[in-house]
């Protein structure tokens, strides 16, 4: 069939108003761009936890920040930890920067370690920061007071014993708990499969177990906090810092109390996910104006006195670190040698 004049000329005008329409929707600026839109933020948990709690503090102070002003509201996705967020986040097509998450502390280093569900690439997300840089914090291992152990030395060398609870497979007390166990050399014996922090305080109070290990702030807020205020709980060693917190100059912090390299290297990366408590973070390939102003903005709205007033009210620190740090964070982790790795996935399937 052949062309008229007409219709070749029909057929290029329509290509040419077609390329216009798509310069055009990429010529929009950031606030026109948001002008009028909602960013969807999804929370890959049931309602009420932690990381719901965190998100609905974003979404309610962030979008005044960006330009454009969209609104933010929040969906909850219960999805395996965060994993298929992750991996939605590397494969989809909502890169527009209208469609955000926050992700378990752990998705990057689950990644890192080779877990077969793990699609996604943690180094190729777009990492916008986290809302807790943990510099306010510590995962502390105590014991109760009246307990013979003064000291992790007494542990490692004095000949005692402490037996200490945690929850169910997979639980950052537990992983720990190992990590203490196998790599810090302390000598423990660990009762696992308590349903929560709280469960665990109550078998304390009982004399059931001796000790746990939980962060500070969840122990202060929690059933833990009169018996910490009035000195019932000793603690012992402290995890996830990398110098002691003011409040405790007292108590090592885990890294001091290895030697070698390899123990280094294994405590290092298992304390990988406290230093971004929170994240915050987005498709692969986001436009990049669009990730930088909402870099910008969770950064801003950390500097926002309603925001620090409420994040205050309701226990988060407000120690945000940016996405550059987080990015870098993970950077180094993937540095770690795979027999390190190895080892490290061989004390926590235990």
């Amino acid at each position: 069939m052949k062309l008229t004049t007409t219709a070749i000329a029909c057929a290029a005008a329509m290509l040419i108003g077609t390329a216009t329409v798509g310069s055009s929707a990429n010529a929009q600026s950031v606030e026109q761009f948001y002008t009028g839109r909602t960013i969807t933020l999804i929370v890959p948990f049931s309602g009420g936890g932690y990381y719901d709690t965190g998100a609905r503090l974003i979404a309610r102070h962030m979008g005044k920040h960006i330009p454009g002003k969209p609104g933010v509201i929040v969906q909850n996705q219960p999805s395996a930890g965060g994993i298929g967020l992750a991996n939605r986040f590397a494969f989809a097509s909502e890169k527009d920067g209208t469609l955000i998450g926050v992700l378990q502390r752990a998705i990057p280093q689950v990644a890192l370690m080779g877990d077969p569900n793990a699609k996604y690439d943690p180094l190729k997300l777009t990492w916008f920061g986290s809302l807790s840089g943990y510099a306010t914090d510590s995962y502390l291992m105590f014991v109760n007071s009246n307990h013979k152990v003064q000291t992790a030395e007494d542990l490692r060398t004095g000949g005692m014993k402490a037996i200490m609870g945690s929850n169910r497979s997979g639980s950052t007390n537990l992983m720990l708990a190992l990590v203490a166990r196998d790599v810090l050399k302390l000598n423990i014996d660990i009762v696992r499969g308590f349903p929560g922090a709280n469960d665990i305080t109550l078998a304390q109070a009982r004399g059931e177990v001796d000790g746990q290990l939980a962060d500070l702030s969840v122990l202060k807020a929690g059933m833990g906090g009169s018996m910490w205020n009035d000195k019932k709980l000793r603690p012992l060693v402290q995890f996830a810092r990398t110098t002691r917190l003011p409040e405790l100059p007292d108590v090592p912090i885990a890294r001091e109390l290895v030697s070698n390299d390899e123990d280094k290297a294994v405590l290092a990366f298992a304390e990988l996910p406290f230093f971004m408590a929170l994240p915050l973070a987005g498709p692969a390939d986001m436009p990049a104006d669009r990730a930088k102003a909402i870099g910008s903005a969770f950064m801003a709205m950390g500097k926002d006195a309603e925001f620090m007033a409420e994040a205050n009210k309701i226990g988060y620190p407000g120690d945000l670190v940016d996405g550059a740090r987080i990015s870098a964070l993970i950077a180094e982790a993937a540095k770690t040698p795979k027999d390190v790795i190895e080892r490290y996935k061989k004390i926590i399937s235990q």
